[in-house]
Formats: C-alpha cells, sequence, structure tokens
C-alpha cells in the first residue's frame, strides 16, 4: 500500500519533470525527502528545492543536487593549530558563536552543567548577528502554525526583561507600513482585522494622524498601520552581553576553533576533532548559522539543508536620522514572498542612525560579504517610495550578510532525528534576532533532558543574571561624567569625535570577560570607528590603545581577525637621543 508520503513524492517528481525535464528527481526515505540530479545555475537547484518543500509532510528536505556551474568555496578555516582543547569533556559543547549559540550558552548556566562555546571565529557575532538590521520584528508577515512565528511572537515578549538584566539599550519604537493609494488604504483597514484576530498588535492611522507622526515620508501614503510591538537593539551588542553572562556564570569560550570532524558510537557523538584538539561531549548544540547542516552531516543527522541568501544594507550618517522616529516602510517595499526578506525598509537603529535594506540574494558563497553598486541601487530605488528624499550621498557604510535558511523557509529547533545526544538550533535567519531569547530557553531545555540520560542535572544555585555593560561617557549628565572623570581621566580623553568615545571606554572593552584584541572587536562594542570617518581618525589611536593594554605590537593587530594585520613594520627607525 502506498503511503501519503510516496504520493505526496510523486506529485512532486511530475512536478520536477515539468520544471527540470528529467535532470532532478526527489525520493523519500524515513520521512525525508531528498532531491538528487546536477544543474549548472544556482537558482534553478534553489527553485527546485522551494517547489519541493513541504513540512507538513515529511520531517525535512535534503538538497543534494550537485552544481556544475562553479566551484562552491569551502569553509575558511582559522590559521591556529594546538592542543588546547585537547581531551576536554564538556557536558555541553555548542558550536556557533553568533546570537543564537551565545543565548543557549547563557541560558544552560542556569543549569549545573560545563558548558563549551566553539567557534571558528576570533570573536562572537562576527558573522549573521553583525550583518543585520538590528530590527526586534512584531511578527507582521509570519503564518500561523510557523516554528519561527511562535518563537518569534514568544521572543518579542521577552526582550524587555532580558535587556534590562543584560543592561543592553533596546527601544521598542514600533513599525510603519504606509499604504499608497485610495484602495491600499481600503486595504489597510480590513488588514487591521486579520491581525486583530491573529496579532500582532496593530492601530490603523489615516494620513493625518500618519503624518503627525512621520511626517518627512512619501506625501502619496495615504494610511498607515501601526505594530507597536516592533523594536530596534543592537544585535551584536546584544549577542556580546550574552556571551558576557555566560562567561560570567562558568561558560568556557574557544575561538578561532573549528569542528571538523565527529566519531559516532551507538548513534551518539563521542569525539569532536577541532583544530585545537579532540573534545569529548556529552551533548552538543548546532548553533552554527550557515554551517549548521555541514554539522548536522559531521553528526550524521542531516535531515535538512541550508540554502544561502545575501541581504545587502546601508547606513547613513546620524544628520539624516532626523528624517524619522522610528521603523517606516511603505506596502511592497519590505516583506514579500518573492524577496524572501523581512526587511523593514528604513530602520532607525538603536544608535541613531538610518539604516536601509536589505535585499534578498540567494547565493552559493556563504561568507560572501561582499557588496555592489547595483544591490545597493536597487535597495535605495525601492525604498524610496517611503522616503522620495532618501539619498546615497547620506551613506557612510555598506555591508552584507547571509541568512541561514532552509527550503521550508522555517526553523529548525529539535533534537536530532537519528542522532541520540546532539540539538538543532538551525535554519535561523530573519525574525532570529527576535527568537533568540525564546529559542534559548527550549534549546536548553533540550540539552538539560539529554544530559540527564547521564547524570542528574540540577539548577545552578550561583548563577546570575544580572551583566552591568560597560559605561557610556557620552550618555552622562554633566555631574555624573565629571565625577567618572575625576575618578579616571581616561574617561575624559576622547578618541572617537564622531561617536564621542573615551579611551576609557576603550580600555573597558579590552578587559571583558569575553575579552577582544581587534580593531572590529572594539568597534563592535563600543563603537569607535562607526561615524561619518569610518575609523579614520580615530583607527590609529585604538590601535595603539590595544598594543598598550595587551602587550601586543601594532604589527600584530588585525582588524577583525587573525591575517588581517594592518602594519608592517616602522618605514624608518627612529634614533634615541
Amino acid at each position: 500500500m502506498i503511503n501519503q508520503s510516496e504520493t505526496n513524492c510523486r506529485r512532486i517528481n511530475h512536478a520536477l519533470q515539468k520544471r527540470f525535464g528529467g535532470r532532478v528527481v526527489a525520493r523519500v526515505a524515513d520521512r525525508v525527502l531528498y532531491l538528487e540530479g546536477e544543474l549548472d545555475s544556482w537558482d534553478e537547484i534553489v527553485s527546485a528545492g522551494l517547489l519541493a518543500a513541504n513540512r507538513r509532510k515529511y520531517d525535512g528536505l535534503v538538497n543534494d543536487i550537485v552544481f556544475t556551474g562553479d566551484e562552491i568555496p569551502p569553509m575558511r578555516l582559522p590559521a591556529v593549530k594546538d592542543a588546547a582543547l585537547e581531551g576536554k569533556t564538556p557536558d555541553v559543547l555548542i558550536i556557533g558563536g553568533g546570537i543564537i549559540g551565545c543565548a543557549v550558552a547563557r541560558e544552560c548556566a542556569r543549569y549545573d552543567m560545563n558548558i563549551l562555546l566553539i567557534d571558528k571565529e576570533h570573536d562572537v557575532a562576527m558573522q549573521t548577528t553583525s550583518r543585520n538590521d538590528g530590527m526586534v520584528h512584531p511578527g507582521i508577515d509570519l503564518i500561523p502554525g510557523q516554528v519561527k512565528r511562535a518563537y518569534n511572537m514568544r521572543g518579542n515578549r521577552m526582550y524587555d526583561s532580558v535587556c534590562r538584566e543584560l543592561d543592553v539599550p533596546f527601544a521598542r519604537c514600533g513599525q510603519y507600513i504606509g499604504f499608497i493609494g485610495i484602495k491600499m488604504a481600503l486595504a489597510a483597514f480590513f488588514g487591521q482585522i486579520y491581525y486583530h484576530i491573529f496579532g500582532p498588535r496593530v492601530q490603523y492611522l489615516n494620513r493625518r494622524a500618519f503624518f503627525l507622526r512621520e511626517p518627512n515620508m512619501n506625501p502619496a501614503i495615504s494610511a498607515a498601520l501601526f505594530f507597536p510591538d516592533a523594536g530596534v537593539v543592537s544585535p551584536y551588542g546584544l549577542a556580546i552581553a550574552y556571551a558576557e553572562n555566560a562567561a560570567d556564570n562558568g561558560v568556557t569560550f574557544s575561538f578561532d576553533t573549528a569542528a571538523l570532524d565527529m566519531t559516532l558510537e551507538n548513534g551518539k557523538i563521542v569525539r569532536i576533532k577541532t583544530n585545537r584538539g579532540t573534545i569529548y561531549p556529552k551533548v552538543v548544540i548546532n548553533a552554527a548559522g550557515v554551517f549548521a547542516e555541514e554539522v548536522a552531516r559531521m553528526a550524521q543527522d542531516r535531515f535538512y539543508s541550508i540554502h544561502p541568501r545575501k541581504g545587502t544594507n546601508t547606513i547613513l550618517d546620524h544628520k539624516a536620522s532626523i528624517r524619522m522616529n522610528t521603523i517606516v516602510s511603505s506596502f511592497g517595499t519590505s516583506s514579500t514572498k518573492k524577496q524572501h526578506t523581512k526587511g523593514g525598509g528604513l530602520v532607525k537603529t538603536i544608535d541613531q542612525n538610518t539604516l536601509v535594506g536589505p535585499d534578498a540574494v540567494e547565493t552559493y558563497r556563504k561568507e560572501d560579504f561582499t557588496t555592489s553598486a547595483k544591490n545597493i541601487s536597487f535597495v535605495f530605488d525601492r525604498q524610496r517610495k517611503t522616503d522620495p528624499a532618501l539619498s546615497q550621498r547620506d551613506a557612510i557604510t555598506y555591508f552584507s550578510g547571509v541568512r541561514a535558511a532552509t527550503y521550508e523557509e522555517d526553523f529548525v529547533i529539535r533534537k536530532g532525528k537519528w542522532t541520540q545526544n546532539i540539538v538543532h538550533a538551525a535554519g535561523i535567519q530573519s525574525p532570529g534576532l527576535t527568537a533568540a531569547p525564546a529559542i534559548a530557553q527550549d534549546v536548553s531545555r533540550m540539552a538539560k533532558e539529554l544530559l540527564e540520560n547521564c547524570r542528574e542535572v540540577k539548577a545552578n544555585p550561583s548563577f546570575n543574571p544580572i551583566r552591568k555593560g560597560i559605561v557610556r561617557a557620552n550618555e552622562l549628565d554633566c555631574e555624573a561624567r565629571d565625577a567618572l572623570i575625576c575618578e579616571n581621566p581616561d574617561y575624559g580623553e576622547i578618541v572617537c569625535r564622531c561617536e564621542q568615545i573615551s579611551r576609557g571606554e576603550v580600555i573597558d572593552a579590552l578587559h571583558r570577560s569575553i575579552p577582544c584584541d581587534t580593531l572590529d572587536g572594539v568597534k563592535r562594542r563600543v563603537r569607535p570607528g562607526m561615524g561619518r570617518c569610518q575609523g579614520g581618525f580615530c583607527g590609529p589611536l585604538v590601535l595603539q590603545i590595544i598594543a598598550q593594554e595587551t602587550g601586543a605590537k601594532t604589527e600584530e593587530i588585525a582588524k577583525s581577525t587573525p591575517g588581517g594585520e594592518l602594519l608592517f613594520g616602522n618605514i624608518k627607525e627612529v634614533t634615541p637621543q
């Protein structure tokens, strides 16, 4: 008798035959759908996966279509090779130090566990987490029944308390979506009924009410929907705060560390080979972002595939931010099924810049962070429907990130399918930042349950959820700032004029529980180099402070990661007098 999944597989093969003429076939095994064949177009490989994806019928989709059009770049590996982790036996090993891995580490620290987090980069939050818009989504275009919708709605509600505990700036500023034309205004009026039933919270604004709040937007906007639960946060700032609080509560972090291979016995991971030695964990958490599928492959638990999706954003100078107050987009310029992006349109960031973007481009290069004039122009042209005065002349920097999308366009948050001691936190694209607090709670609980197969796990009686951030001298009132400078004159010496960052703040960043030793590491923590000059003036000063505080030579200090050193030595020797 043919079961339902086999019947559905036949239907998928019929659609694939019609679309690809026999070059792609599907098969089903153990409730996983596998695609096989060869194609020379990456877009076609992605379209085949999206065509076949059906979460209701299968546990996942694995796209094994061979790409013949180019060579897919391998994962960049750290240069360091040593035995620093040889023989380590953590209860829980977390692979990945983005917002998800760091949040999970902090939540796992609530239990009596020995926890180790490894990341192949030189610091936390160096890939997707540091390359998104920082928007805390209200859940506008998420569909009831989606895993990511449930985590988004729950995570959104947690942000006020989490950011208060971790001393991270967070603004629940709300989001506007404008509608152009009378017909669209009528659609918005009736559209609010859907949100009143399914959420999130929404308020309908007529033209006059909208322009009282956002007077500089497109005059053609005739109505708007306001979603008060939207907010903004620094994504890398929150990840760093999670990591520091985890470290304060006993979690060990090892950077420049890549998982290279795994050994399984009786359906369990028993050994993980890294470039820094072999680790023997009891439980493994896969939070490896765009490389989560590779970790699943090593763990012999690959039942999903990641198709990387690149997005480019632009940051505008502070002077441009006076045109708007919150997050604004026009209907058709933010999230669409075609574009697969929840781009907020125009986002006034937590640091009072305007962020423009992103777009969404499928790519097979998982670490391609390049930007192009074509993509940037596309984003600006689209967002001028919201603010016609938007100008690239106000841009101070551009950046790209790569999202870790599954073909089901949903999160994978679950224990392993075949491997008994792994938990997957995979497929985390937008709204992953919003969902992170809730994901971390559930993943840490799953890890605890798996560890209890080995031993009893109790609550950590010494867990402290409070983390104190680095003082921002320019945000203090005059009296408090004077007192701070009297106590430590370093806070009175301005290093970064654009962002008003003092020498004291830079020094603080170098001596936290998750220390840093690069220009970008300092930049992510206290913002020197984030302003108009992009480090042109403050960069050399920060470089000197890092050298003084760490004892390293200036030519040994990298911009972002080892191998990216900025200096090559003196061009002339200075003779002592």
